[in-house]
């Protein structure tokens, strides 16, 4: 990344010995912002992945073997971990105006100079499946967007995890009834017309965490408005996949991405 672009670089404990990562601080609609950048050791050019998680504050926080794990496969990874997070500035809201951290992410990633034009894919795991995809409609050059056991409607999830409507209500200014406008800010399904890159759909039939609905709901919203779509089912697992198949997974997307033309 530019040196003018980020406030601060420095060296993180890399768990892959193929892998550099560093620590950054990065200017986000006027917020310090942190997140963790991972790079192949040896030099040359590579694809961009803005990796977006989810969860909130210190659950689901970005993991730097996960990192290491996309950027081994020849990716220059960058991973926000949301305002008012591990030093951070600010507050996060889920996927309201927090996206702001993703947009300013995925422009430091278009700027690296390792990364080709129009090469830079954003991922989304869970909750970072609605960022991912406010993403790719914001960013017309965006390569493609991969939602993994991803939201894409953030009412269904209100509905479905009764143990998150208190911070919900909280965090987003109230509940489906009292604030339909700000869950509707925060489902991309109403923009999707917006869309250009491809998007790859990944999930569990078992996930309780994030239900099947969320990406039947985006396939078929993406199908009726003849969007590229792709889907990878998996009939027995939940929202956390097996080691074994979550590394070939990670193997498969990563070709998939590689090989989307732009």
């Amino acid at each position: 990344m530019e040196k003018t672009q980020i406030l601060e670089k420095i060296a993180f404990p890399s768990p892959n010995p193929n892998v550099n990562m560093y620590l950054v601080t990065y200017l986000s609609a006027g917020l310090r912002v942190k997140g963790l950048l991972a790079e192949p050791v040896q030099a040359g050019v590579y694809e961009g992945m803005l990796y977006l998680r989810g969860g909130i504050k210190s659950v689901g926080m970005v993991r730097p073997a996960r990192i290491g794990q996309f950027a081994s496969e020849g990716f220059i990874v960058f991973a926000p971990f949301y305002r008012g997070n591990r030093g951070g500035e600010g507050n996060e809201d889920f996927a309201g105006e927090d996206r702001e951290d993703a947009y300013t992410a995925f422009e430091l990633l278009r700027s690296h100079p390792s990364v080709p034009d129009n090469r830079v894919h954003v991922f989304g795991f869970s909750r970072g499946g609605v960022m991912a995809l406010i993403t790719g409609i914001q960013y017309e050059d965006t390569a493609s967007v991969v939602t993994w056991g991803g939201v894409s409607d953030m009412v269904l999830t209100y509905i479905e995890r009764k143990d998150m409507r208190r911070m919900m209500k909280r965090v987003i200014g109230g509940s489906p009834k009292t604030a339909a406008d700000k869950f509707k800010y925060r489902t991309p399904l109403y923009e999707l017309d917006k869309l250009r890159p491809p998007v790859l759909i990944i999930h569990g039939l078992r996930d309780e965490n994030v239900s099947i609905e969320h990406a039947y709901r985006l396939e078929k919203r993406l199908i009726a408005l003849q969007k590229p779509v792709e889907t990878w089912y998996f009939e027995h697992v939940n929202h956390y996949f097996p080691p074994a198949l979550n590394r070939r997974i990670v193997h498969d997307l990563c070709d998939w991405m590689k090989n989307v033309e732009t």
